[in-house]
């Protein structure tokens, strides 16, 4: 018996040729040192000093190492818990951080972190020991009556500088992030005259600056209402960085301006009813002059400007209950 027929198929579109292989991920090309070279070779003289400076004050050089991306050499030392002290630009101590951390050291039995330690000429005489990511870590160990810390030690101050980037034991709300950011710009200004944008990698934004500023001069500033709007408009200033602060200074006193206008519109909104923790962003969304622009380069004393005169103008009367419903973002930080 013939086998039956099959119905031939016109041939789709990818039949006669090679399919395409996916192309695999790129993987991260090969970095740093390998294990065996981190604790070999000589020591530059930096190390050196450093080391036999740990061993004066009483601390004890556990291993001069390079670190394994950079190859930066750098030493694991034991240190006198009293010599050291957390470098004093960063944010204040959280008491609720700290006692959970406490507990989980003291339950544990254990301190597993070390800290990242510079020994610098700034730092005082008995503490000459300035730490710029571990002040809550220390502060829990002082807390537990402990003798000792181990820490890395970095022979480059300019690394305590980088506390942005260093500090990750708790995360920076906007008040933290732009207090440090002001407090370690005016101790350089101390000694530096180099221009402010020199500084990007430091500040990590120019409008912290600024905000900062408005945080020093008022503790329950709302930062988070005009941070979108600075961030966008603010850039980095060309001169020397304590005239830069000058600048900063009195561009702050005109966002303290702006915001003493806003507090003045929400009363308006409040004694016609409206209540809400968003009524500042919404008003400062109402009279921000960038909301329905797109790229441009705006000029940020002349944006504070224009806000300063829509606040001062606000009418709520013409606010609807929904419009302030549909309100988000940030709400009024204490």
């Amino acid at each position: 018996m013939a086998e039956p027929k099959t119905a031939k198929h016109p041939p789709s579109k990818s039949e006669g040729k090679p399919r395409r292989k996916k192309r695999a991920a790129a993987e991260p090309r090969s970095r740093g040192i390998a294990p065996d070279a981190i604790g070999s070779g000589t020591p530059p003289a930096a190390i050196t000093r450093l080391a036999e400076a740990i061993e004066t004050d009483g601390g004890t050089v556990l291993a001069p190492y390079k670190d394994p991306l950079g190859g930066n050499w750098q030493i694991f030392a034991a240190l006198p818990i009293d010599l050291v002290e957390p470098t004093p630009y960063q944010r204040d101590l959280s008491k609720p951080h700290v006692e959970r951390l406490s507990k989980a050291m003291d339950k544990l039995g254990r301190y597993l972190d070390p800290m990242i330690v510079v020994r610098g000429e700034q730092a005082e005489a008995s503490h000459p020991y300035w730490t710029p990511n571990g002040n809550h870590r220390l502060a829990a160990l002082r807390e537990l009556g402990a003798r000792s810390v181990v820490a890395i030690v970095v022979p480059d101050i300019e690394v305590a500088h980088r506390i942005l980037l260093l500090n990750t034991e708790k995360a920076h709300n906007l008040r933290e992030r732009s207090l440090e950011v002001i407090r370690l710009a005016q101790l350089l200004a101390q000694t530096e005259d180099r221009p402010e944008r020199d500084f990007e990698i430091e500040f990590e934004e120019p409008a912290l600056l600024t905000i900062g500023l408005c945080y020093q001069e008022n503790g329950r500033f709302a930062g988070g209402a005009y941070h979108p709007v600075l961030r966008r408009a603010e850039k980095w200033l060309g001169s020397a960085l304590p005239k830069a602060l000058e600048t900063r200074r009195e561009r702050a006193g005109r966002v303290l301006e702006l915001d003493a206008a806003v507090t003045e519109a929400m009363k308006k909104l409040k004694e016609r009813g409206f209540e809400s923790p968003y009524l500042r962003p919404f008003v400062v969304a109402r009279i921000n002059p960038l909301r329905f622009k797109r790229g441009g380069n705006p000029d940020v004393d002349e944006t504070i400007e224009t806000m300063l005169v829509a606040a001062r103008r606000f009418d709520a009367g013409r606010v609807r209950a929904d419009q302030v419903a549909r309100t988000g973002g940030a709400p009024e930080e204490g």
